[in-house]
């Protein structure tokens, strides 16, 4: 959802100035009338780790997109290798799923919540600085990890993690 709102972000100005050269009809129509586009009313719920490990959970709570912080990718440096994990895997929370490793380290990527991985991000192998440059991003072109079905179990992991706020305060950081 990301990607679309930047896109229509950006051909906004563009399209408003066409309509405006757009000569008024007798209904007096006004180019300034028209709202942009937002599709916030259901958002996905994030939280994050000590591990600095992101989740999104549909507002079902059976579904999510796992990543790294942008802390940690800031912390972690220019990504070279990322180990992704075999779809269909199924893990506790706490257990590796993967690890990135950068020129500067190695981490190991942790399980925010049990949860069974049903699709990895493929990208990643063939250009892991993506995890640089958009690590919240869980869009087509982003830097999640992978995908997951969550189960019970998982729902009471997550309700465990911090918010976004609870992870500013733990890592001392105003953005995150």
């Amino acid at each position: 959802m990301a990607s679309i709102a930047r896109c229509l972000r950006a051909a906004r100005p563009s399209t408003l100035s066409r309509l405006a050269q757009v000569p008024r009809t007798r209904y007096n129509w006004q180019p300034a009338t028209l709202r942009a586009f937002s599709a916030s009313p259901i958002r996905d719920i994030r939280k994050y780790t000590k591990d600095h490990e992101w989740i999104d959970l549909n507002a079902e709570k059976t579904a999510g997109v796992i990543g790294i912080s942008e802390y940690a990718a800031e912390e972690l440096g220019d990504v070279v290798y990322v180990e992704l994990p075999e779809e269909g895997k199924e893990v506790s929370a706490g257990d590796t799923i993967g690890a990135v490793e950068s020129v500067k380290s190695a981490a190991d990527i942790n399980a925010p919540i049990a949860c069974k991985v049903t699709s990895v991000n493929l990208g990643l192998e063939e250009k892991p600085g993506t995890i640089n440059q958009v690590p919240e991003d869980d869009s087509h072109g982003g830097g999640w990890i992978v995908k997951v079905q969550v189960g019970e179990q998982g729902v009471k992991d997550f309700d465990a993690l911090m918010t976004l706020e609870e992870y500013k305060a733990f890592t001392g950081s105003e953005e995150h």
